[in-house]
């Protein structure tokens, strides 16, 4: 998202103008409820373009192809707009109020990323920094250019480089303030102010992000595998997910919190404060039978304003079908019975997975002959076949 603002304003003279011209700004981004501001040079970010052009050049991106299309402009502001002199990052806290790894316990409910279970964070940074925007323009002059996550701009190397904190092994922002619970968006101004010192590595022998993650999508520290990753494959993979992920999905059926909710700066974050990033109830612990006999009305009508919405009902229920194999409880059987002839072979390939999972071999193996009589689908056939 890219909204431009400008003002006829000059920019006003002092004597010493940069230090109160800074304060004010922060104090105004602090008033429209971030949780923090710094600032950074409108500069090349050479050590963050190298690390992108490696993690490209391995394949790591997977299908996230909107990521090599724009590589060039990712890590130079420049490349956006010329005449940005600075960049103001600002960071919304979303901590949660529990741990949500205690979630994972609950096998027959799935398990939703805490950055998307409550309103739609493109949003409620959107209007915030439009607001911040007009008001830096209107009051100090100059031009600016807001920017939340759906613009090629590398937020976590320019919220490093603005004194945020840091990039932590598992490659996200980590605040000493905030753990590792932090949204980012930006501001580009044509105003020259003078940047902050960058934030200092404080991971030092840590690793507790790398060591839990469920399917070692780390292979070193500070490289991540997305092609690995849960959250990537929950979210953006839009294919059959591969059998050797499945069971470490367990019942994550959008998104992966592990490597941050292990992060241990996570102590001194308070539970967010902004209401658009209190939890929804719905969204809480949600019943994994209930979600699987959601069809693409009801989909839409239940996640409504969250960002779950936009990967489509298809793969969603593709995840909670997992997270029914997952699960072990024959009761939900039948859930997953019920989506056996759905439209989508997405849908009926992990309806095929849950049923091999929870009924007895015989049954199954009756129920598979029968359907591979009608299945049409290579990948479908696959799961109903012997392997």
């Amino acid at each position: 998202m890219q909204e431009s603002h400008r003002s006829p304003l000059p920019r006003k003279a002092s004597a010493d103008p940069m230090a109160p011209l800074r304060q004010s700004i922060r104090d105004k981004a602090l008033s429209l409820g971030f949780g923090a501001l710094g600032f950074a040079a409108a500069a090349a970010l050479p050590q963050a373009q190298a690390g992108l052009a490696a993690f490209l050049a391995a394949g790591m991106h997977g299908d996230m192809g909107w990521m090599a299309a724009n590589a060039e402009r990712r890590a130079d502001p420049k490349t956006l707009w010329p005449d940005a002199r600075s960049v103001l990052v600002l960071a919304a806290n979303y901590a949660p109020d529990h741990d949500p790894l205690g979630d994972l316990q609950h096998k027959t409910a799935g398990t939703i990323s805490v950055y998307a279970r409550h309103r739609d964070y493109h949003d409620t940074l959107k209007k915030r920094l439009k607001a911040l925007g007009r008001w830096l323009c209107d009051s100090h002059g100059g031009d600016c250019k807001v920017f939340v996550d759906t613009a090629p701009v590398m937020e976590k190397p320019l919220a490093q480089a603005a004194g945020l904190g840091w990039q932590g092994k598992h490659t996200n922002l980590v605040s000493r303030e905030f753990g590792s619970w932090l949204f980012l968006g930006a501001v580009f101004t044509t105003l020259d102010l003078a940047p902050d010192a960058a934030g200092a590595d404080h991971c030092g022998a840590c690793q507790a992000c790398l060591d839990i993650c469920p399917t070692k999508a780390f292979p070193a520290p500070y490289r991540l595998d997305a092609r690995r990753c849960l959250s990537y494959l929950t979210i953006e993979y839009k294919g059959h997910i591969a059998r050797e992920f499945r069971a470490p999905m367990g019942n994550r059926i959008y998104g992966c919190d592990d490597c941050l909710a292990a992060c241990p700066w996570n102590k001194f974050a308070k539970p967010a404060s902004l209401s658009d990033f209190k939890a929804r109830a719905d969204l809480a612990r949600p019943l994994l039978a209930e979600l699987a006999s959601l069809d693409a009305a009801a989909f839409r009508l239940r996640f409504s304003g969250s960002p779950i919405k936009r990967i489509g009902r298809d793969r969603f229920v593709r995840n909670v079908l997992i997270a029914i194999a997952n699960s072990g409880d024959a009761a939900l059987a039948p859930s997953a019975r019920a989506l056996v002839d759905d439209a989508s072979p997405l849908v009926r390939a992990m309806a095929a997975w849950a049923l091999r999972a929870l009924l007895p071999e015989a049954k199954f193996a009756a129920l598979a002959r029968s359907r591979l009589v009608c299945e049409t689908d290579a990948a479908v056939c696959a799961e109903w076949s012997p392997f």
